[in-house]
This record gives C-alpha cells, structure tokens and sequence, in this order.
C-alpha cells in the first residue's frame, strides 16, 4: 500500500513540476494561432510569450483538480492507508 501512495504521489508531483516548468510552447488552439499569426504580419510588437504562459496556465488547473480529486478518492476508499 505505500508503495501505490508513494507513486501517485511521485507522479502528482511530478505532474505538477514539469507543468510548472518554463517550457517554449508554442500557441496550440487554433484562434491563438491566428492571433499571434495576424500579429506577425501586421508587425506588432505582440508580446507571445505572454500567450504562451497563459495557454500553460490554463492546462494545468484540471490537471490539479483531477489530481486532488484522485487523492481524495483514495484517501476514502483505503482507510487502513490513511492510518499508516
């Protein structure tokens, strides 16, 4: 049993760090793309990374939810795990 809570717990954290990370990601939804596309052309000095950022931002709140929820639903399912 710890074994099983010691990795969903690596992996939750895992999860958590490498999508906190500062990675170049590139815009991934279509109207992003357009925008930032659209802002080339026209020579704006249009701040990407700041879009990059929000678009990580935004993937990671499910990703934390869903987590929380996984550790809650655990954590009711196995009593005997949270009295170890």
């Amino acid at each position: 049993m710890k074994k099983t809570l010691f990795a969903a717990t690596f992996a939750l954290l895992l999860g958590i760090m490498l999508s906190l990370a500062p990675l170049a990601v590139r815009a991934q939804c279509v109207m992003c793309k357009a925008q930032v596309e659209a802002a080339k052309q026209e020579n704006d000095d249009y701040d990407v990374a700041g879009l990059n950022r929000g678009i990580v931002y935004m993937m990671t709140v499910p990703y934390i939810l869903i987590g929380a929820v996984g550790y809650f639903w655990y954590r009711r399912t196995h009593p005997k795990a949270a009295k170890a």
